[in-house]
């Protein structure tokens, strides 16, 4: 099953189990399968509140999380788009604030697969065309979407005008899609893998629509600016049109309209701050919803987003060690991951033993390397219903540290007793994260 959906409720499932007779079984770039999907549906997409579209390599969805609380916050409701799921299928669809339902799901997917026949979508596709659809069906004051992969060439991208958009970290992921050799790529991202990323993500940006992008070397920005200006966009650059820092302990903003002090987010990482700030600018700089300053500082408080650094909680993995021991578990898989983990655990204030799942086509120094000096060991174990790294592919990356391997995540917690002042951090994979919080009894909602 692609994206390793599956659903406990027999009706979800059976439209599930259709994905794999309609799918190419893979994901395909391009918005001309997705544009004949949405007219068969009628083109419920050209039907949503006020669109929030949000690219980005990561902190992608942590964005779209404090877009969300700032706009809850508020007293209106939003829908909300994402990928991956954890856990169940339903976490991708949230309607006016609750995760869409199985008896609501079931029919809705089966309308869509219905028209789907004939036409090639992909996994992701279909799943949009369902979100989009049952957005069109549901008041709310917003819609806050998630780019799957890349940008411009993105499912969501048939959205032709939505409220704002937004770019948040970038980082090289994705290479095979979006580094692709292409004709009329500019010229200048063919010899910057993180130049063409941007180009790539910039491709959500609409005539007329801000667009609202955190800071990039110069070459990217230059990049997305110059994107920006051929598709007509209203760049508001960080560091330009907006800014903001972290000074004595709050979230220092400011833009045109003034500044806000802000609490540090309740998420855990100093990136989550960068996160939070983009979702602020993106609120201030659009003009469909009017957000008082009290529901920014809310959003700080109220945001969460699974899995990202996210501390496991009781439940029948964290009983495998001694009380009070911390489990950390976070699905970054990539550089900036890793460098986000690192700043977060500090060099040297915690040890940390590393229980790592990662898909074969990720590299595993990614996480490793930055991490390397708070590391204690490494425990390699699979990643199910997915091609994923052995414990040899960690050989060179973890030079000096001990690496074993474990079949599964409750033996990989069985195998060591962690010292005084020592943690566990489960990462590498969202789809390991996943079966984690299953595990766990911590199913997002």
């Amino acid at each position: 099953m692609p994206d390793h959906a599956t659903s406990s409720d027999p009706a979800v499932q059976t439209q599930l189990d259709r994905f794999a007779q309609l799918s190419p079984g893979r994901d395909i770039l391009g918005l001309e399968r997705i544009a004949a999907l949405m007219a068969a549906l009628g083109n419920p997409h050209q039907k949503l509140p006020p669109v929030f579209h949000v690219a980005g390599t990561n902190g992608k969805g942590s964005t779209c999380a404090f877009l969300r609380a700032a706009i809850e916050a508020s007293g209106l409701t939003a829908h909300v788009y994402t990928s991956p799921h954890l856990v169940r299928f339903n976490e991708r669809i949230r309607l006016a604030g609750r995760l869409i339902d199985d008896n609501r799901l079931a029919p809705l997917l089966a309308e869509v697969l219905d028209h789907a026949e004939g036409l090639e979508v992909s996994f992701f596709e279909v799943t949009t065309a369902a979100a989009f659809l049952a957005f069109s069906r549901t008041p709310a004051d917003a819609a806050i979407i998630e780019v799957g992969l890349g940008g411009r060439l993105d499912a969501t991208n048939v959205i032709a005008a939505p409220a704002i958009c937004g770019m948040a970290s970038l980082g090289i992921d994705h290479e095979a899609f979006l580094l692709a050799p292409e004709a009329g790529i500019p010229p200048e991202t063919e010899i910057d893998p993180l130049a063409r990323i941007g180009w790539e993500k910039a491709g959500i940006a609409k005539s007329g629509v801000p667009l609202v992008t955190q800071s990039y070397p110069a070459k990217v920005n230059a990049v997305i600016a110059d994107h920006a200006a051929h598709s007509g966009a209203v760049l508001h650059a960080r560091k330009g049109d907006w800014d903001a820092a972290i000074y004595n302990g709050q979230i220092a903003y400011r833009d045109a309209k003034g500044t806000l002090k802000l609490p540090l987010p309740r998420m855990p990482g100093a990136h989550q701050a960068d996160n939070a700030a983009l979702a602020v600018a993106m609120l201030r700089h659009q003009s469909e919803l009017a957000i008082p300053d009290a529901a920014y500082a809310a959003a700080m408080e109220w945001a969460h987003w699974p899995a990202r650094l996210q501390r496991l909680g009781p439940g029948l993995l964290s009983a495998c060690l001694p009380a009070g021991t911390e489990i950390w578990i976070d699905g970054g898989h990539n550089v900036d991951a890793g460098l986000a983990l690192a700043g977060h655990f500090g060099p040297g204030e915690t040890r940390l033993h590393l229980i790592m799942g990662m898909l074969a086509g990720k590299d595993p120094a990614s996480i490793i390397a930055p991490l390397r000096r708070q590391l204690t060991s490494i425990t390699v174990v699979p990643v199910p219903g997915h091609a994923y790294h052995s414990a040899h592919a960690f050989a060179e990356s973890a030079s000096g540290i001990p690496v074993s391997e474990a079949t599964d995540i409750h033996a990989a917690l069985t195998a060591f007793t962690p010292r005084r002042g020592e943690a566990v951090l489960i990462a590498g994979s969202l789809y390991l994260a996943g079966e984690v919080l299953r595990a766990n009894d911590q199913v997002p909602d």
